[in-house]
């Protein structure tokens, strides 16, 4: 199992809530979590890094080397269409 594997099989929820929802709690968790270290003094560019490499690890443990080399393999068109831009910067 992964490294945060005890910290999902710790959840206390029964029933998942819908993908639309359970998309939003994880946003709110993690901009508040990214919030909490940029205060603490962690650089952003280290921050991205580290999410990056959590969420990989995560990814190849659930989907496979494979799978997840051909989904970084979208990445570049999708930056570079604006997926990933926030609306001001556009």
């Amino acid at each position: 199992m992964g490294f945060r594997a005890n910290a999902r099989s710790m959840s206390t929820a029964k029933t998942p809530p819908d993908p639309d929802r359970q998309k939003a709690i994880a946003l709110t968790q993690i901009l508040d979590a990214w919030d909490r270290a940029l205060a603490e003094g962690v650089e952003p560019e280290m921050l991205a890094s580290v999410a990056l490499f959590a969420a990989l690890t995560d990814m190849v443990e659930l989907h496979g080397k494979e799978a997840v080399a051909a989904f970084c393999e979208t990445l570049p068109a999708r930056i570079r269409s604006g997926e990933f831009t926030l609306a001001a910067d556009r």
